[in-house]
């Protein structure tokens, strides 16, 4: 019984927690001021000379209704005891980005070592005409990544293709 009471007090804060998000965003847009929201995309491809190249790329949109100024774009998760440059780098800056539109910004990197990383979000940093202080906001963070291990994919295939040849 217990229990279910915990639940559902949990429910009605969590309920109540969306609620006062949704309100904040909605007098935020209401205001006149950007708000700043973004998504960090990662792929993999692992390449014939036993490296992984690592795809980033991050959305930066301006849900707000207002013009963020002198934005900048910073990520700096990427362990260069790890990763290496191929192209591209791990910051961009803007002069501004008008409410409703967006921007992006990609690069790539390789690493040779097998392990699993775990990336951090990325930073942004920008201008609100009416403020002098700086504001922030942060990307969505990424799944671990799996750097140079097996697929599940790739080890059924392995085993198929042993399986097809022993078979002959």
């Amino acid at each position: 019984m217990s229990t279910t009471i915990t639940q559902a007090a949990v429910m009605i804060v969590a309920g109540a927690l969306a609620t006062l998000f949704i309100f904040a965003v909605a007098s935020e847009a209401v205001s006149g001021a950007p708000f700043i929201l973004a998504h960090k995309k990662v792929s993999l491809t692992k390449l014939s000379s036993g490296t992984e190249r690592v795809s980033v790329t991050i959305d930066v949109y301006n849900q707000g209704s207002g013009t963020a100024y002198d934005v900048t774009l910073t990520d700096d998760s990427w362990d260069q005891g790890v990763f290496y440059f191929v192209t591209g780098n791990t910051s961009k800056s803007w002069e501004k980005v008008h409410a409703g539109s967006a921007v992006s910004h990609s690069f790539e990197l390789e690493s040779g070592k097998k392990m699993t990383y775990y990336g951090s979000p990325s930073r942004i940093t920008y201008r609100v005409a009416s403020k002098s202080k700086l504001q922030e906001a942060y990307s969505t963070p990424i799944l671990p990544l799996e750097i140079l291990s097996e697929k599940v994919g790739e080890a059924k295939l392995g085993l198929a293709k042993v399986m097809f040849i022993s078979i002959k």
